[in-house]
């Protein structure tokens, strides 16, 4: 879970306290027999009891299982939650704005994990993920198609492909081939060279064929979004991470006759420079880098994986090995560079990089992949069956006609009532379409297609309900959490109105329950102190000297902690105040009747000075309306279960509550 309000964090709080006996595994106990209670005529089944008491426990194989004073004890609390929530239910919480907008928010979150989406979106990522193991270096040549291509024209660039294809196979060079025939524009500069890229660089068709590949392979022509492409794996070879390099650029002036010359004897005069044991970097860069962005911050560029930078830098940048090491002055269109290594590091793990990738997946085309594998694996789970002369006509008839006016044309085309499709059984017309444009914001851009684009979200939203429908039904596990966070959400509720808030708020009731239990809200005898604790046993005869023979004062204490704080602040400890002695490590050994001693507790020497004794009495209600606050919140709740218990009868089943111990014990 990712969006927890404090609402659940608490309630998560409070089950842990709650059922606090530890269980065995959780058993997949039988369906719908019969409840293990009933509360107030409610049926309570045994399978909620052991999911909660299971939930988080990791026992060890082979530990004894609960016993029967344990398995009552949690039973008793159950009942009490229980009775909490059937109390919330009749107070219609349950029906409140805020309970439905939270429990939706939850429900929202907790689905996610158990839908057929998820587990298809884990499957790309680990695919991912695997690929980034592994970089490629390829070359491609790209045809694309005319400007509004007919079929034809798409045949046309197809067969020029398959030709390209069939000579690059036979030897020919598919870079030569690249500066002639693709419609690549870097391709007159790299002549079709790629560099190295690895998993998510690239789209995914080109990707999924390039992986497909072994070194020295060509593909057969790839289609993507840019057109056709033939793509020939130069190289593959394991991941090398990030790289931190600094640089130092010197550029070349374009418009200069010898510029090329100027900018080469430049960079090779620096490089020689560099050579020199007494020169320091970031000097060099601040005094010749023509990199306005890096040239103050001694060259450091960000870190970087591969298929980030331009394919010479990052070559350059990776075939350094040592921390420190400077290359050879390399060309790019940008000029002339020389790199120093700053910094390696190995690919992350998934678990670092998971929501990096999630991300860029959800970002690109494996999205509309996800979801129309979600789509065919949904309608062939639930029965969806297309009604496709109805769907046909409507996509003519309707072809053109606008959001807000759809409804009325079918009611003007008698068209309202046509079928569309059935889903579990169920049958849904043009009227169940135009009822769901209605009630959505989404609004089309572009008007074209405007029928399909709606029929596919009815059609999308319709298939995920009766998925959700199907998990709540059938799937165990997501039924029992879902109930865990209702239930949890009304528990915290009543809890709120009812104990802690007028626990916390209700001051005269706060002072009256004091009044009646003061006997618990006693001082035992207490002696006003201060102890000094020598950590530092070279600075013993400073603290005696500022100790001895004086009586105790606030301005005592005060000159002696601002003294030793100032000059020695790891010399001593100190406490301070009215203390209760009896239970005291150091004043219970003490003296009363001396003013100062030296005690050693538990290996170090205490140095004590006293001061007047104070005889056992009740506390004032100020010093301990904290305490008074919390006995009074628990007093509320017990209460509050003492009323419920009364109000609502419970019907213990002998039969289904030892099942539920033995299926707790297996």
């Amino acid at each position: 879970m990712t969006n927890r309000t404090i609402s659940a964090l608490i309630f998560t709080i409070l089950l842990a306290f709650e059922f606090s006996v530890p269980a065995t595994a959780f058993v997949q106990a039988s369906g719908q027999d019969d409840p293990l209670l009933t509360i107030g005529g409610k049926p309570v089944d045994k399978d909620e009891l052991i999911y909660l008491l299971s939930k988080g426990n990791k026992s060890e194989p082979g530990t004894p299982g609960m016993s029967r004073e344990e398995f009552d004890e949690n039973l008793d609390l159950f009942i009490n939650y229980k009775l909490k929530v059937r109390e919330a239910e009749a107070k219609g919480l349950d029906q409140s704005e805020e309970f439905l907008r939270e429990f939706e928010s939850f429900r929202e979150n907790l689905k996610a994990p158990f839908l057929i989406r998820n587990s298809l979106e884990e499957g790309e990522l680990r695919k991912a993920y695997s690929r980034m193991q592994e970089i490629i270096r390829a070359s491609h040549i790209l045809l694309q198609f005319p400007p509004e291509a007919s079929k034809e024209d798409s045949l046309i660039v197809l067969r020029m492909a398959l030709k390209i294809e069939d000579e690059i196979k036979k030897n020919g060079s598919i870079n030569d081939l690249a500066v002639e025939y693709s419609d690549d524009p870097s391709a007159q500069v790299n002549k079709g060279d790629l560099g190295y890229f690895t998993a998510l660089q690239m789209v995914q068709p080109f990707e999924d064929a390039a992986y497909n590949l072994q070194a020295g392979q060509v593909s057969s022509p790839v289609l993507t979004n840019f057109g056709y492409h033939i793509i020939k794996v130069l190289d593959r070879q394991p991941n090398p991470g990030q790289v931190r390099v600094s640089h130092i650029l010197v550029r070349i002036d374009e418009k200069a006759p010898n510029g090329e010359d100027l900018a080469k004897r430049k960079v090779a005069d620096i490089y020689n420079e560099i050579q020199k044991e007494s020169t320091i970097w970031e000097n060099i860069v601040k005094n010749y880098s023509e990199d306005p962005a890096s040239s103050q911050k001694g060259g450091m560029l960000p870190w970087f994986s591969v298929g980030s930078m331009i394919p010479d830098f990052e070559m350059a940048a990776f075939s350094l090995t040592e921390i420190g090491e400077v290359s050879p002055p390399i060309r790019t269109r940008y000029g002339y560079h020389i790199l120093r290594l700053e910094d390696k590091r190995p690919v992350e793990s998934f678990e670092a990089m998971e929501e990096s990738i999630r991300s860029k997946i959800l970002r690109d085309s494996r999205s509309t992949m996800i979801l129309s594998q979600v789509m065919a694996i949904q309608k062939s789970r639930y029965n969806f069956d297309e009604n496709e002369v109805n769907v046909a006509k409507l996509r003519t008839e309707m072809a053109s006609v606008t959001k807000n006016s759809f409804a009325q044309t079918l009611i003007e085309k008698d068209l309202a009532n046509n079928q569309i499709f059935t889903l579990k059984g169920k049958s849904f017309v043009a009227q169940d379409l135009a009822d769901f444009m209605a009630e959505e914001e989404f609004t089309l851009r572009n008007k074209a297609g405007i029928f399909d684009t709606w029929y596919e979200r009815f059609a999308a939203s319709e298939l995920n309900m009766a998925e959700e429908a199907d998990l709540a039904a059938n799937n165990k596990e997501y039924r029992m959490l879902l109930k865990e966070y209702r239930d949890g959400i009304l528990l915290f509720s009543l809890m709120n109105d009812e104990v802690w808030q007028k626990g916390l708020m209700d001051s005269v009731a706060q002072k009256s329950f004091y009044e009646k239990n003061i006997r618990d809200y006693q001082w035992k005898g207490r002696v006003d102190a201060f102890i000094v604790k020598v950590l530092d046993m070279t600075q013993l005869d400073a603290a005696r000297k500022m100790l001895v023979g004086k009586p105790l004062s606030e301005e005592l204490k005060a000159s002696f902690e601002g003294s030793y704080k100032l000059s020695n602040p790891l010399a001593y400890q100190t406490e301070s105040g009215n203390i209760e002695y009896s239970d005291h490590a150091v004043l219970s050994k003490a003296d009363l009747k001396e003013s100062y001693q030296e005690l050693e507790v538990n290996g170090h020497l205490h140095l004590v000075l006293l001061g007047e004794r104070i005889p056992a009495s009740p506390k004032k209600f100020d010093e301990t309306r904290g305490l008074v606050i919390r006995d009074y919140q628990e007093f509320l709740d017990e209460s509050l279960v003492e009323s419920l218990r009364k109000k609502y009868p419970i019907k213990i089943n002998p039969k289904a509550k030892e099942e539920t111990f033995i299926a707790l014990n297996q």
